[in-house]
């Protein structure tokens, strides 16, 4: 058994992160890992993985290193020396390639891995991996990381913030264009949620901490305290009448304003499960989302902030900022629909194919643009949240 004391581990052992590697630097949130590291208090050095012939641009004072994910000698060799890995993929990554990674980055020694998995808290439970297919292969790849012989740490959020309020209303329940909004049961479940800044805070702690304690005396958190474990944060736990009042404060409205309905979240899980097999891409995202509102409790948990020393923040900033970043996505996804071939690209391919775990980090504006183009056939009108 290998010592759990820095003082007692062989000649040449650093106790500090100094290099971070990131996959899919350039994402949404691989993006906010990649600026929040830039700032880092500790200096590691950042390397960006990309693949081969993929002309990204990163941020100065990036290290940019193209792979080929087929390849794992040389995918070995541009993890070697890495102290800390971060994996951020989306759907057009082929469904493989994570793990083809974490095969990569067990070779290589990486010792620590942030996996792709960043989301509800299906690890405390198992009846969620059983309700929505897609996480029991997030889970078995999380898992494999253990069997290369490195180390987990699944930062778990929940639901990113921006995302779900801005995104449409499938998610949490807004459709800000038409002034109406879904509200699961009677909108008093309480979940929790974070903001893509304080995802990005979460990193840079965990990048920083002493990997181990120096000895018996030595009570300060360290890196040995989540290994293979999930790291829970949040920015906030609330409902959605809570949110509704945000956004009403930062619009300037009322609940006079808006067109209210509501749906039990045990109907609105089947039928985004309906929807889905019935080509209408939103609904895995409709049934997860429900999935999480049951009033069984499993989206609120406790979490590590104070450990990690995240800080308070404003729930009406972060709410300016979702709508800010659903106009923004909007304009994405009209400018998608205008070329997209559904045909070629259906993304139900993904969702209902061999590999369900991709459909978990589907990028909005692919499977919104599909939606779209397939509505307009239909001569449907598509509502995309803004």
């Amino acid at each position: 058994m290998a010592s759990q004391y820095a003082k007692d581990q062989p000649e040449g052992f650093v106790n500090t992160i100094e290099h971070v590697a990131i996959v899919g630097a350039t994402g949404q949130i691989g993006k906010v890992f990649t600026e929040h590291l830039l700032k880092s208090p500790g200096k590691q050095t950042v390397t960006a993985h990309t693949r081969k012939g993929n002309n990204i641009v990163v941020p100065d004072g990036v290290k940019l290193v193209q792979v080929d994910y087929d390849d794992e000698g040389t995918l070995v060799e541009a993890l070697e020396g890495q102290d800390f890995l971060v994996i951020t993929m989306a759907l057009t990554a082929p469904p493989d390639t994570h793990s083809k990674i974490v095969t990569a980055a067990g070779k290589a020694g990486v010792p620590y891995i942030v996996p792709n998995a960043y989301g509800v808290n299906f690890y405390a439970n198992p009846k969620l991996r059983e309700d929505i297919e897609a996480l029991k292969y997030i889970y078995s790849s999380v898992k494999q990381i253990e069997e290369v012989g490195s180390q987990w740490l699944a930062i778990t959020p929940n639901f990113w913030y921006e995302y779900s309020l801005g995104v449409g209303p499938f998610t949490y329940g807004f459709d800000f264009s038409n002034k109406t909004v879904t509200f699961y049961d009677d909108g008093k479940t309480r979940i929790n949620t974070t903001t893509w800044p304080q995802t990005g805070r979460a990193l840079v702690s965990l990048v920083n901490l002493k990997r181990l304690p120096e000895d018996e005396n030595d009570k300060s958190t360290t890196l040995a305290q989540f290994v293979n474990k999930p790291v829970y944060i949040k920015s906030f736990t609330l409902n959605q009448r809570e949110l509704l009042e945000s956004v009403n404060k930062i619009l300037g409205q009322t609940e006079k304003d808006w067109n209210i309905t509501y749906q039990p979240a045990t109907e609105r899980f089947q039928q985004g499960l309906e929807e889905l097999s019935n080509g209408v891409g939103t609904g895995f995202l409709k049934a997860l989302y429900a999935r999480t509102f049951y009033p069984t409790g499993e989206g609120v948990f406790e979490t590590h902030n104070r450990l990690l020393g995240l800080p308070e923040e404003s729930l009406n900033g972060a709410t300016l900022a979702a709508h800010k970043w659903a106009i923004a996505q909007a304009k994405k996804v009209e400018e998608e629909a205008q070329f997209f071939d559904y045909e070629k690209n259906d993304p139900l391919n993904v969702l209902l194919g061999s590999e369900p775990q991709a459909a978990y980090n589907l990028p909005m504006h692919f499977i919104l643009a599909a939606d779209s183009k397939k509505a307009k056939k239909k001569g449907h009108c598509v509502s995309i949240g803004i």
